[in-house]
């Protein structure tokens, strides 16, 4: 009995113990920026004095890693209209056409098969702004710089193909009207306009590419004629989201031009933290540096999480495979009855850029759909010193065509590869087996007499993939066509 009582008096000792001395909470997830490995201590049921730095470093690096991811898709766009302007020298009116292997090296998930032609308009600079479209056999759509999608242009636009003017007015000015243009009021002030041609002859589409014109409104008895450029050949180019503190650089600029939508005043308070305001240099001190590339760096960590291994419900098109829906924004608003699709956001536009309807469609024959895949069979990341083989069953759901492109994990673009190819597709001599499949191939080195088959991709570097069905058909969207996992070859 003697034992027992003092065994309860050294335990209500330990306890009045806690009560007068500082405690530590232990806890991993509570790293903190300045003093990396420090511990947040207690002083009875406060934070200590010491502690209160801690806690506001540990709070501003949580701010700005949600601040990295949602500001990833008008990152993106800042920074590839910077290298449009920068690197390509071209203006607001002009074109950048994308055609070869090399020129569409630096856009974020780019279709190797078909050439994209493309620009970013400075409404600032422009005032309200026209688009002339030719008739012929075109699909376009306008973007604002949240990638929203803003208008539909050419066969599924207003213009139903047959061509139009377009006038896109600046958020700043309202109840703009001019007789015989199509309106487009938007969103942002910058804003991003892309189209292809739909008929696979060159020649058209290089027809219709001289007929485009953009200039400004206020010039439009007199304007300056749109150039039609390219990246410059031999010029390395990235027009994705930069890392470090040039994320925050880029991020800051843009914010500089664009209204404050009522949905992001909250990110607007945490970026003040961080040294980011409109209106204000940005010019963070060493403690903000520190927790804005540490910010960066966890953020891009999260996104390639978000991105690359989904965790959204329902985000497999075969239950039982590892083909993950590209496309899970639900509407190209990125809104929700209830709330606005923050991580759907996130995850897209860290890997690809734009987004629009006609991407996601739920009607057989048209528009496209997507598939990603991000592993092997096994669960494992697809890892480019390994070789790999992928059936494609016979019949594939496309009318058009179907393509699969590889991509580097790292850049999201286009895998820089000595062979120059990053995609197959329906519209290449594949080898076919007997039954009318094939057998596509991904490794450093082409199987003997399968190269007409074979991406080259890269050791020490890993690599995910899109399949794409241009014109998705029934088999496609009752899952009555299925398509096996990409397989590690031993």
């Amino acid at each position: 009995m003697k034992n027992k009582c003092q065994i309860i008096l050294a335990v209500i000792s330990l306890l009045l113990s806690f009560g007068c001395k500082e405690s530590t909470i232990k806890n991993p997830d509570t790293a903190v920026v300045s003093q990396p490995g420090s511990e947040i201590k207690m002083d009875g049921d406060l934070p200590s004095k010491e502690s209160v730095s801690l806690l506001f470093d540990e709070m501003d690096t949580q701010q700005a890693t949600q601040c990295y991811l949602w500001g990833l898709p008008i990152v993106a766009f800042a920074e590839w209209q910077y290298q449009h302007y920068k690197t390509f020298n071209a203006s607001s009116n002009d074109l950048v056409l994308y055609n070869t292997y090399d020129d569409r090296l630096g856009i974020l998930t780019a279709n190797a098969t078909t050439p994209y032609i493309m620009t970013f308009i400075d409404l600032a600079a422009n005032g309200p702004t026209v688009i002339e479209m030719p008739a012929g056999r075109t699909a376009g759509g306008l973007a604002d710089f949240w990638q929203r999608e803003q208008a539909t242009i050419g066969e599924m636009g207003p213009d139903k193909g047959k061509g139009g003017k377009y006038i896109l007015v600046p958020p700043t000015l309202k109840d703009f009207k001019a007789d015989g243009y199509f309106i487009v009021p938007c969103n942002t002030v910058n804003m991003f306009f892309g189209f292809r041609a739909l008929d696979p002859d060159p020649k058209t589409t290089e027809t219709l590419l001289k007929q485009v014109k953009i200039y400004p409104y206020a010039q439009r008895a007199n304007p300056t004629p749109t150039k039609v450029v390219s990246p410059p050949a031999g010029k390395k180019w990235l027009g994705i989201q930069p890392a470090g503190i040039a994320y925050w650089e880029r991020l800051h600029a843009i914010l500089q031009n664009e209204p404050v939508e009522e949905r992001d005043r909250f990110f607007m308070a945490w970026l003040k933290n961080l040294g980011i305001e409109k209106g204000k240099p940005f010019t963070p001190d060493e403690r903000q540096k520190k927790i804005l590339i540490l910010g960066a760096e966890k953020g891009q960590q999260m996104a390639m999480a978000n991105s690359f291994e989904k965790r959204f419900a329902a985000v497999k098109h075969w239950p039982d495979k590892k083909w993950d829906y590209v496309m899970i924004l639900s509407d190209p608003s990125q809104r929700t009855a209830n709330y606005d699709e923050f991580f759907e956001r996130s995850s897209y536009f860290y890997e690809a850029v734009t987004y629009s309807k006609a991407m996601m469609t739920k009607i057989p024959n048209v528009g496209q759909a997507y598939l990603g895949a991000y592993f092997d069979n096994n669960g494992n990341w697809l890892n480019g010193s390994k070789n790999y083989t992928l059936n494609i069953p016979a019949n594939p759901p496309a009318v058009n065509f179907w393509s699969i492109t590889v991509y580097d994990s790292a850049t999201r673009c286009l895998i820089d590869n000595p062979q120059k190819n990053a995609d197959l597709s329906s519209r290449k001599d594949l080898i076919k087996n007997a039954d009318g499949s094939i057998d596509l191939y991904f490794g450093p080195k082409a199987p003997a007499g399968k190269e007409k088959n074979w991406v080259q991709t890269l050791p020490g570097k890993h690599w995910f993939t899109y399949m794409r069905f241009y014109g998705p058909t029934k088999a496609y969207f009752d899952k009555s066509w299925k398509m096996d996992d990409i397989k590690e070859v031993k």
